[in-house]
């Protein structure tokens, strides 16, 4: 592929159809089940700290931070993260995590979890939750569950059951 040029952008209520279409190519009907999703399905994210990826008026990634408390704990959920497929292996999806770790970190923020692949997500200073720490609603395989601290230590104490944090909205 020549080389693109990609903008990374905060994202607006316009980008949410060209968003919903992206996630629904990306994960499909099955998305609905998964435990991350059930965090997110009542709750706002943060869009303030939500990015889009574009290749001039193309919109090709998206990232979201929505507020949750694993147990007393304020913290963000990272996802869904999205990336179009002939997009993909270009750093994008690197990109797009970089810009919301960075603005939370600005905004105050402590701690990032996500459900995802260690191999992938290691690399931007996510680490394994502990077997145990951190329940999630329904099945999610222990492994998966990855924490990133924006302060260091916001972790150390951290456990029990995540949920949605209605308390953040506004």
């Amino acid at each position: 592929m020549t080389d693109i040029t990609l903008t990374i952008l905060p994202e607006k209520p316009d980008d949410d159809a060209a968003i919903e279409k992206l996630s629904e190519r990306t994960f499909g009907p099955g998305r609905y089940v998964r435990s991350a999703y059930r965090l997110r399905e009542d709750m706002p994210h943060r869009r303030e700290l939500s990015f889009t990826a574009r290749i001039g008026t193309l919109l090709v990634g998206s990232v979201r931070l929505t507020p949750i408390r694993i147990g007393k704990t304020k913290a963000l959920l990272l996802g869904p993260l999205t990336v179009e497929p002939p997009f993909r292996s270009h750093g994008i999806g690197k990109a797009l995590i970089e810009a919301s770790l960075e603005a939370a970190k600005k905004a105050g923020e402590k701690l990032i979890l996500l459900v995802g692949d260690e191999p992938y997500y290691g690399r931007l200073g996510f680490k394994k939750v502990p077997r145990g720490k951190v329940q999630l609603p329904g099945p999610v395989d222990p492994e998966r569950v990855l924490v990133a601290e924006l302060v260091p230590g916001a972790f150390d104490g951290v456990e029990g059951m995540t949920r949605p944090d209605y308390s953040a909205q506004k």
